[in-house]
């Protein structure tokens, strides 16, 4: 069993965090960020650190526990650093640009694919095949990054598409032919 809940969170100088009841706000030079916590949890601040205590002993709020406590360190990470996801274009004539608030894709398809880049999401395209995402808010940058992807998942016979910094393809080996 995980005892990732039982872990303090240490807060950076440069981050503000301020309690509401089951509210939590947490601000940073990147931006500010909010959730709720459950019932059966409480966090409390103790010196320079963040931890997450049980109200009610029970086999949900421990896993609770864990989660909420993760969620709220992904929270005071995304303020101070910033997260980011790197995805690479793999294909001939794969491209991207940003044209004001879109992300613009060439993907093979007839047409171009065009995506709004989320509030609080920041794009930038190297070299026409590679595409930086950056935002304070892990979940959904995530989401965004499976969004780009979903339009062209790499493919296991040539390995083109759309494939995360480090992520490796398992390929298969194709037709054979008659022996």
């Amino acid at each position: 069993m995980s005892r990732i809940g039982k872990l303090p969170i240490k807060i950076p100088t440069d981050v503000d965090i301020s309690f509401n009841g089951a509210d939590i706000t947490v601000k940073g030079k990147f931006g500010t960020l909010q959730d709720t916590i459950p019932d059966g949890l409480v966090i409390e601040k103790i010196e320079d650190s963040l931890k997450v205590k049980l109200i009610k002993e029970s086999r949900a709020t421990r896993a609770l526990s864990g989660l909420y406590r993760t969620l709220v360190n992904n929270m005071v990470t995304g303020v101070s650093e910033q997260f980011k996801i790197t995805l690479n274009l793999q294909g001939v004539g794969y491209r991207a640009a940003v044209q004001g608030k879109n992300l613009v894709l060439n993907l093979g398809y007839s047409h171009p694919v065009n995506m709004l880049i989320p509030d609080g999401i920041s794009v930038e395209v190297v070299k026409n095949t590679t595409i930086n995402l950056v935002g304070c808010d892990k979940a959904a940058l995530g989401l965004f990054a499976a969004n780009v992807r979903s339009w062209r998942p790499p493919e296991p016979y040539k390995g083109k598409g759309i494939i995360y910094e480090g992520e490796i393809v398992k390929r298969k080996a194709g037709k054979s032919g008659k022996k």
